[in-house]
């Protein structure tokens, strides 16, 4: 039976399967059907020999995509439920399918693109970026860590680019996330129509060449040195040492990240610096068991509480300083598993 969700239309044009996240009144935020229908439809394209490439972009003027239902996980944390584990698992196959998918896979990265929406764009094989994109795992603000493949692909930006995006939660530009190893290449937002008809009569990599433009210089790029000094410490406590005997950027980086729950800060460097060595199924399967245990943390549910319900942003993390985080509260997110581990082929 067929997978329906009215969050989400897919179209076929001149070889192009299009994807449109179709929830813009909530900036496009993705839910559990949206998430099964895209890997159930993606599956579909997949051996559809008339579908060339597949494109995904988001409706409305404010990006692709913000992320995951964040009101529902808040919801199913502060009831112990499980119906977020299911979400993830689901997810994050969706994000191994894209990273292997077999056709060029097509990003639209104009606007707000997040935690989850990083996942459904930069996982694929042609990722663009415009002059308004934001894209962010800011997903430590809230007490989590990032997911979606997000601390395999902060691992692997240039020198501790990646450590600051993930540690301090910064939304970047388009031509950050080029810098980063995130998006590939920058189009015009006006030109989007121009790529929509280049896709349904070339290929990808024809279709980009004839919109894209030269990106703007990368601010981050310009900030390397002082970032990849500060944050190539090996220890939370450390790295903010190192920006606070920084300059007036690095210190404010550091006061920045001090509003951040301690535990989701130690837990993301241990992800990221893990991450590195592993391939993408194994680092999203460690995801997994961070974000399990996230969920019966105080720190989500606080952190979601302070950021998008009551919005007083001050948010009561426990415990409330690094120095009562230890290594082996550490050590539960990354051995404690969910009703079953999981894996990228299992569904």
């Amino acid at each position: 039976m067929a997978v329906v969700s009215d969050n989400v239309r897919f179209d076929v044009r001149g070889g192009l399967g299009r994807v449109t996240l179709d929830r813009p009144r909530a900036l496009n935020a993705l839910d559990h059907p949206m998430v099964l229908a895209i890997t159930e439809q993606l599956d579909r394209w997949r051996d559809d020999s008339a579908v060339r490439a597949v494109l995904i972009d988001g409706a409305g003027e404010r990006g692709l995509c913000a992320g995951g239902d964040i009101r529902s996980i808040y919801e199913d944390a502060r009831a112990s439920g499980s119906a977020s584990l299911a979400f993830w698992a689901d997810e994050y196959r969706l994000n191994a399918l894209i990273a292997r998918y077999p056709k060029p896979y097509v990003a639209w990265m104009d606007g707000i693109v997040m935690g989850g929406g990083v996942g459904v764009s930069a996982h694929g094989s042609h990722r663009i970026v415009t002059e308004r994109s934001r894209v962010a795992m800011p997903e430590v603000g809230i007490g989590f860590a990032p997911d979606v493949g997000g601390t395999y692909l902060l691992s692997r930006a240039p020198g501790q680019l990646g450590t600051h995006m993930a540690l301090t939660g910064t939304a970047v530009s388009g031509a950050d996330a080029i810098h980063c190893g995130l998006a590939d290449h920058f189009v015009p937002s006006s030109r989007f129509p121009d790529l929509l008809d280049a896709l349904t009569t070339g290929t990808p990599s024809e279709a980009i060449a004839a919109v894209a433009d030269t990106p703007p210089p990368s601010r981050l790029a310009s900030d390397q040195g002082w970032i990849d000094h500060c944050y190539a410490a090996d220890s939370v406590e450390e790295i903010l040492a190192n920006l606070h005997d920084g300059g007036e950027a690095a210190v404010a980086t550091a006061k920045e990240m001090e509003g951040k729950s301690p535990t989701a800060l130690k837990v993301t460097l241990r992800a990221l610096r893990t991450a590195l060595a592993l391939p993408l199924e194994t680092v999203l399967a460690q995801e997994y068991r961070t974000s399990h245990r996230a969920l019966r943390s105080a720190d989500l549910v606080e952190g979601i509480r302070a950021q998008i319900i009551d919005k007083d942003r001050s948010p009561r993390w426990t415990p409330a300083s690094l120095t009562e985080v230890t290594d082996d509260l550490v050590d539960t997110y990354f051995t404690t598993l969910g009703t079953a581990e999981w894996t990228a082929g299992s569904r």
